[in-house]
């Protein structure tokens, strides 16, 4: 069972986090500090990235390296990824966690936004492993953690290119891991992350429809769920629980059904009220 698995031991592990100025980034940040990790910390918003790092300090970190990076760029990826390879070392586990969503339905929203959604959300995944991964596959040891979406695993009105990207995520993750298997290089191992609304501030003015059935999920509570769910190497984390049983039942009940489930649960009209910020990196 993956909740009886020991605790892995992280000190001393090479930490990259994309995204880690604020959110879900920061506060997983932290508790990587806490546990004795060597912190790599990218942001495209360097003073919040900055922050974060002060803040790693205050609770123990004993290695922590900032780098302003856009991860909508990829030469910009690959141009840090030789930096840090250089300055710290061979990255031993990956955080994709850098996001954006735009809030819009699919013609309302510009082209320049759909492509920049799919550069921050899906592409930096490929640019990230291309730079850090062959390091792992030559000694069998690493650990990639997507942080995607429930939005990865059902659409939803109003998130066309976010559910788009939140998808490829998943079905990318997914594939290396395969072919991790493949390759029986089983010490590279993979956690694929998919929450519902966290309280970050990236989803202001959504609210679930039936919070007691689906809750929103606290950002502390869910920092800690994922940074656990990378220290027992489980490769799935969806939250809350009650989306397993949703994901179930998208894959066996008719499509008429599926239909009637989404409006019940609110897949029609979550974004209706969107007044959330842009960027989540």
């Amino acid at each position: 069972m993956t909740l009886l698995r020991r605790k892995k031991n992280v000190t001393g592990e090479i930490v990259l986090i994309t995204g880690a100025g604020s959110g879900i980034g920061r506060l997983m940040a932290l508790k990587f500090a806490h546990l004795g990790a060597v912190l790599v910390l990218w942001d495209v918003n360097r003073e919040g990235n900055k922050e974060t790092g002060r803040l790693a300090k205050e609770v123990g970190a004993v290695s922590i390296h900032t780098y302003t990076c856009d991860c909508s760029k990829k030469q910009e990826i690959y141009e840090y990824a030789d930096k840090v390879k250089k300055e710290v070392g061979d990255v031993s586990i990956l955080i994709n966690n850098a996001g954006i969503v735009s809030g819009k339905k699919f013609l309302d929203c510009p082209d320049s936004l759909v492509q920049k959604t799919i550069e921050v959300n899906t592409m930096a995944h490929f640019w990230t492993y291309k730079a850090f991964l062959p390091a792992m596959i030559a000694s069998n040891h690493g650990h990639l953690v997507s942080i995607a979406s429930s939005a990865g695993l059902t659409g939803a009105s109003g998130l066309a290119d976010y559910c788009s990207t939140k998808f490829a995520a998943v079905g990318f993750a997914e594939s290396i891991d395969v072919e991790m298997h493949a390759l029986k290089k089983t010490g590279v191992k993979t956690t694929i992350v998919c929450p519902y609304l966290i309280h970050t501030g990236m989803f202001d003015g959504c609210r679930s429809k039936w919070p007691h059935l689906i809750p929103s999920l606290d950002s502390e509570y869910a920092a800690e769920m994922i940074v656990n769910a990378v220290l027992r190497e489980q490769v799935y984390l969806i939250m809350p629980r009650t989306l397993y049983i949703v994901v179930a039942l998208k894959n066996i009940l008719p499509v008429k059904m599926i239909r009637l489930l989404e409006n019940y649960l609110g897949a029609f009209n979550f974004m209706d009220n969107f007044s959330g910020c842009l960027k989540k990196d």
